[in-house]
């Protein structure tokens, strides 16, 4: 009870400090907008929502059931669908390494200041890449699994002259995903410190960087294996995509055998789940007989409850953690912030600014990763033991997935809807070569199309449903955990205090350049 009273003191402390009002400017859209209330009422009230959440699916959802058992449709048994597949699959893969030709060629070669446009690359990389493909990703499925460019490159080489070729080395069991993780932050230090990204051929010569490593690592340790364990994109599409609604699938065969067995990338981590779910290598492998392509409902995925390792823990804190510094570090807190460690830091030597930028990219995981730890230490506590931390840790972070997506799209979506305009012109030029491929050369950016009071709907109600989406999940896991329903729903309270404060951070940050 004592630990009880205390965890909900420090939750209490927190929310007061974050629901203080403020004052705040709005920025980025063609008019102001005034919250009818004030910004607290809103936090209040979508925290509430959340913990009363947690009690509705509790008391309706009681019945431990498989964790693999969720409704889902096999598309594959249809052959008209396994040809239009095969079509749709050939002309994505081609147009994806199009695309990233032209991104090389419009970066090395930047025309845009003397023509007056924005730079392909630029455009193309930073918010259709990497915004829209993770949309698409979490509400349809992994584009990124059919369209990497690297992957289909490396695979024409594969096929013309290297034919049943083993991987030289193979790849050390204690590296695991680490690399991806290191990897994940050179980008993220990228994407929020280094200025330089900006800049057309700089952009260029790190995909050109990227390409290298990619292509050695694929050489070197086998494309699958590099793609789960070195690539940090593979990792995090594939993330993504257990919230989408489909599926590859490769079923046991009637002795109940399983293509995973022979898997070299590490896909059957969890022995006591059926099938293998999204594991690319073993579709490689399989059988046509074995093989389904299947729609689900959204969010399914997540709760199969996979035992992932350590390496993937932390990359799945990373990835949401890294998003929420994008937007804390435009609030008035985190200036502050800064004000204070400017004083500490201007003794080193270099530039201050990057220096205290790259100690919030790499701070504000290393934070969100204690408090996660924490908050796991106290549910298997909560569960009588019958869960033991480790399991806890690596099955619950799934849980996670749905915030990261919710904050992810509240965050970016203005970014991408208003900036992401600028790709209709350069559709039809990329090159800036008097092309009008489509007629979309003459289009003018429409900044009308979304203003600060539909983006603060939409994130309210995209930040409230993520939340309660991954109180389900960790309502599902937890029962197929535990023993008995009141063990899972008591081993939940600090998970369920983790996201109640999440939420309320989350609209605070979001709140930050829309309301006064």
């Amino acid at each position: 009870l004592m630990k009880v009273k205390t965890i909900g003191l420090i939750i209490l402390s927190l929310l007061i400090f974050f629901v203080v009002p403020n004052n705040l400017f709005a920025h980025g859209f063609g008019e102001r907008y005034d919250l009818p209330i004030p910004l607290d009422y809103f936090i209040f009230g979508a925290a509430s929502t959340v913990a009363l959440s947690f009690f509705v699916i509790g008391f309706f959802f009681k019945t431990v059931i498989g964790s693999d058992d969720y409704p889902r449709i096999n598309l594959s048994r249809f052959k008209f669908f396994r040809g239009i597949a095969l079509i749709i699959s050939a002309a994505i893969k081609i147009s994806a390494v199009l695309v990233l030709i032209m991104v090389l060629i419009s970066g090395l070669f930047d025309r845009s200041v003397s023509d007056g446009r924005e730079n392909f690359a630029l455009v193309f990389v930073w918010i259709i890449w990497w915004v829209g493909l993770g949309y698409i990703t979490a509400l349809v499925g992994n584009l990124w699994a059919l369209s990497n460019p690297w992957q289909t490159i490396f695979s024409w080489f594969e096929w013309v002259f290297w034919k049943q070729r083993s991987p030289i080395f193979k790849w050390p069991k204690k590296l695991d995903a680490w690399p991806a993780l290191v990897l994940f932050l050179v980008f993220a230090w990228v994407e929020n410190v280094y200025t330089g990204g900006s800049v057309p051929f700089n952009l260029a010569v790190l995909i050109v960087f990227y390409s290298i490593v990619t292509w050695c690592g694929m050489f070197l340790f086998g494309k699958h294996i590099w793609l789960k364990r070195g690539d940090p994109f593979s990792v995090l599409f594939a993330l993504f995509a257990r919230f989408s609604p489909s599926e590859i699938r490769i079923v046991s065969d009637g002795n109940g055998n399983s293509i995973c067995q022979e898997c070299l990338s590490g896909c059957a981590i969890d022995p006591d789940l059926p099938d293998c779910v999204d594991c690319y290598e073993c579709w490689e492998k399989a059988d046509n007989s074995l093989k389904q392509i299947s729609l689900r409902f959204w969010s399914s995925g997540l709760t199969r409850g996979e035992r992932v390792s350590d390496a993937l823990v932390a990359f799945h804190i990373t990835a949401l953690s890294t998003v929420t510094y994008d937007g804390l570090s435009e609030t008035p807190f985190w200036i502050e912030v800064q004000n204070l460690l400017w004083q500490i830091v201007d003794i080193i030597p270099g530039n201050t600014a990057v220096w205290i930028e790259s100690f919030g990219t790499i701070s504000v995981p290393v934070i969100f990763a204690f408090m996660y730890i924490q908050i796991c230490r106290w549910c298997s506590r909560f569960s009588s033991g019958e869960m033991p931390l480790s399991d806890i840790v690596r099955s619950f972070v799934f849980s996670l997935v749905p915030i990261a997506l919710a904050y992810n799209f509240a965050h970016y979506l203005s970014y991408l809807l208003i900036s992401g305009q600028s790709i209709i012109p350069l559709i039809s030029d990329p090159l800036f070569l008097g092309w009008d491929l489509f007629g979309t050369v003459g289009y003018e950016k429409d900044i009308s199309v979304v203003d600060a009071k539909f983006a603060w709907i939409v994130s309210i109600i995209a930040i409230v449903l993520g939340h309660v989406i991954s109180v389900w999940i960790a309502h599902k896991i937890s029962l197929n955990r535990a023993s008995s329903h009141r063990i899972a729903i008591r081993s939940q309270y600090p998970m369920l205090l983790l996201m109640v404060f999440y939420t309320a951070v989350s609209l605070w940050i979001i709140a930050q350049p829309i309301v006064e």
